[in-house]
């Protein structure tokens, strides 16, 4: 059942941002109508307009109020709307992500095995066996929120957060799987860790993906972790 609008739902966000919702549910159909819209924007900007941000199944335009307006923006994007047919969303790129599942980089997988009535490496093979979407990137940046996750582990939150996780790790949350970039608090299940740096600053494009891609984990030995990590300058 697909849980598209037939119309986009539009709301004022702050005094520099409009929100357009395309549905109301974590849906395939509705992530490929904000991805479709979102390049179409990006095509065609209007004055003013600084950015366009896809999340789930909405997208938020960023403006300058100095010059433009919601008035002027909204009816460009429902023009855009009715050349949809004409654009063809480029097809996703598959990032592979190299990942050390489990021991120190890896804490909570013992507790995903055993929620699951699993064994840790079938944790990792179900995990390492699917191609998850990219639906958004937020949190933190570069964290990205995937879609696509097995059932047979899913995972609920930790009941307590940490206060610090090391960046690159890799984590599940109910029916979600991500990574976390950079250092910083979390409450997900962590199950392993990435040696590449997945936001570096320095670097002409600062993210190794986008929203609309695809991630696919790759599990690595230590050494091969070792040797990717020493490679990355970390």
């Amino acid at each position: 059942m697909s849980h598209l609008y037939d119309k986009p739902q539009i709301r004022l966000s702050g005094d520099r941002a409009v929100l357009v919702e395309y549905g109301d549910a974590i849906d395939p159909a509705v992530n490929e109508k904000v991805r479709a819209v979102t390049a179409l924007v990006k095509g065609s900007l209007p004055e003013g307009v600084e950015a366009v941000i896809p999340a789930y199944r909405n997208l938020s335009i960023l403006y300058d109020p100095l010059v433009t307006s919601p008035d002027r923006i909204l009816p460009h994007l429902l023009g855009l709307e009715a050349r949809l047919r004409e654009i063809e969303v480029p097809e996703p790129r598959t990032v592979e992500i190299p990942v050390l599942y489990g021991g120190e980089c890896g804490p909570d997988i013992g507790f995903v095995a055993e929620r699951g009535g699993l064994t840790v490496d079938e944790v990792i093979a179900i995990h390492a066996g699917t191609v998850y979407p990219i639906y958004m990137i937020g949190f933190t940046p570069g964290f990205c929120y995937l879609g696509g996750l097995d059932s047979r582990i899913h995972t609920p939150r930790r009941k307590t957060p940490r206060t610090l996780l090391p960046g690159g790790s890799v984590g599940i949350a109910e029916a979600q799987t991500g990574m976390y970039p950079v250092d910083s608090p979390g409450g997900w299940q962590i199950i392993g860790r990435t040696p590449l740096r997945l936001f570096a600053p320095e670097r002409e494009n600062p993210f190794l993906y986008e929203p609309g891609d695809r991630i696919r984990f790759v599990p690595v030995s230590p050494a091969e972790y070792n040797r990717i990590r020493e490679g990355e300058g970390r």
